[in-house]
């Protein structure tokens, strides 16, 4: 392998520096901090005023990998006119707060500690009054933390539709469609429970779109999908008869109307109801453009929306390395083209990754030989699928690497099993629970 095909060092190192930096941007103690400000009783949430002397109680909920650090940053800003508090997080995820119940519970998939967190929460939400205010503080991995089966369903049924899901390569939008109908919480059904109380939910993004309905499974916001869109979702993944048996027998009582539909806007329970975005995927890539022009790179973001299968998506990227050592189109180099969003995997290999890594390890068969590129793909919350990394790099010499290794990239792509391959080149991206969540970043360095 000759060491020109090696990618520089420093472009490895500029490609982490990038990636550090977005991830900052969207911190949620600062994005919290910069969306909500209060001056004596008045409080602002991006234009949303309330004055706290008119509400007896305040209360924080939430469920989210960001919501310790969004809690933390409430109570700083409500101090002691913060009355109670319980937020469910992802495992490693908590912090010390003060006031707020932090429950640790599993994600992606549920389990009985987000079970028992979400009744806290609905315990605690049926005090509230029409004279009490409710912050609901609501980040990505929402959904899988605020679980509370329907009536008639059990954990098992929830973790088995998720698990499911999650492998079929149904989009985010899909999942959380199910998961609406499955559960008492999701779907705008937690504002019902929060009623009469005036409710101010303050989101961190983790969707395409940033679709209210879709982050966090809509807890607090009206709803439009219908157990009939379920019963199409299970169909066309061809999960009908995969799904337990109770799962089938509650869909369709729902689309005969035998079970209430999710609350729709004309809902009494979203009279007083409110919601702020405090941070998403594009903030995150504006970061990142920023930091490249100032290592020197011309920056050029595609996308904040892409999303698709993901070794589709990492063979355009490619593509467009490709065109800009050939032409300089789209932007010349020294360049950093930049996108974010969400691909699905469709997992047919029994091995261990995400969709990060395997975009990254796609990437790489079709960069092979090219020089100088570096492609970055991570997850801004820190994890990537069932793994403890965050994504991964590939180069030019990735594939070279790999067969002096007597690695075969190709059977390991076959295999979903990106991580042990970038785990044995070097090449994983480890950055620990980062406490937020604005979807994927994906980088391509062209030197």
């Amino acid at each position: 392998m000759r060491d020109v095909m090696k990618a520089p060092k420093k472009m490895r190192a500029d490609a982490l520096a990038i990636f550090h930096d977005a991830v900052q941007a969207v911190d949620p103690f600062a994005a919290v901090h910069r969306a909500v400000t209060l001056r004596g009783a008045r409080l602002d949430a991006c234009g949303q005023g309330y004055d706290l002397t008119c509400f007896r109680h305040v209360y924080i909920v939430g469920a989210g990998k960001a919501g310790a650090k969004m809690a933390l940053a409430m109570e700083e800003i409500l101090g002691d006119r913060l009355t109670a508090g319980v937020i469910n997080v992802k495992y490693e995820h908590g912090a010390k707060l003060s006031t707020v119940k932090v429950n640790e519970a599993g994600h992606p998939v549920p389990d009985e500690a987000g079970i028992r967190g979400t009744a806290e929460i609905i315990e605690l939400l049926q005090n509230a009054s029409e004279t009490d205010l409710v912050f609901c503080l609501l980040s990505g991995g929402g959904s899988a933390l605020l679980a509370l089966p329907a009536e008639g369903l059990t954990l098992r049924d929830k973790q088995a539709v998720t698990g499911l899901l999650l492998k079929c390569g149904a989009t985010i939008h899909e999942i959380n469609t199910v998961r609406k109908h499955l559960s008492r919480v999701k779907g705008g059904r937690l504002a019902k429970v929060a009623y009469p109380a005036t409710v101010l939910s303050l989101v961190l993004s983790d969707v395409i779109g940033d679709d209210l309905k879709t982050i966090a499974s809509g807890p607090t916001v009206p709803d439009d999908t219908r157990f009939g869109d379920c019963i199409e979702i299970l169909e066309k993944y061809a999960l009908t008869q995969k799904v337990p048996a109770a799962v089938r027998a509650h869909l369709k009582r729902g689309a005969l109307g035998e079970v209430d539909e999710t609350p729709g806007r004309k809902d009494p329970a979203f009279a007083k109801n409110h919601t702020v975005i405090v941070g998403n995927n594009l903030m995150a890539l504006e970061a990142a453009a920023a930091r490249a022009r100032d290592l020197g790179y011309r920056s050029l973001i595609l996308s904040s929306s892409l999303q698709g299968e993901t070794r589709e998506v990492a063979g355009v990227h490619a593509s467009i390395a490709r065109e800009i050592l050939n032409t300089g189109n789209p932007v010349p180099r020294p360049a950093c083209v930049i996108s974010g969003g969400e691909t699905t995997v469709t997992v047919r290999g029994q091995g261990r990754g995400g969709r990060n890594q395997e975009f990254a390890l796609a990437a790489a068969l079709d960069i092979d030989g090219l020089d100088p590129v570096v492609i970055l793909s991570g997850g801004t919350d820190g994890t990537d699928g069932p793994t403890d990394a965050a994504g991964a790099l590939a180069d030019g010499s990735t594939v070279q690497r790999a067969r002096a290794k007597n690695l075969d990239p190709r059977d390991f792509l076959r295999r979903n099993d990106s991580y042990l391959f970038f785990q044995r080149l070097g090449d994983l991206l480890v950055t620990g629970p980062t406490y937020t969540n604005v979807m994927d970043l994906r980088l391509v360095l062209v030197g």
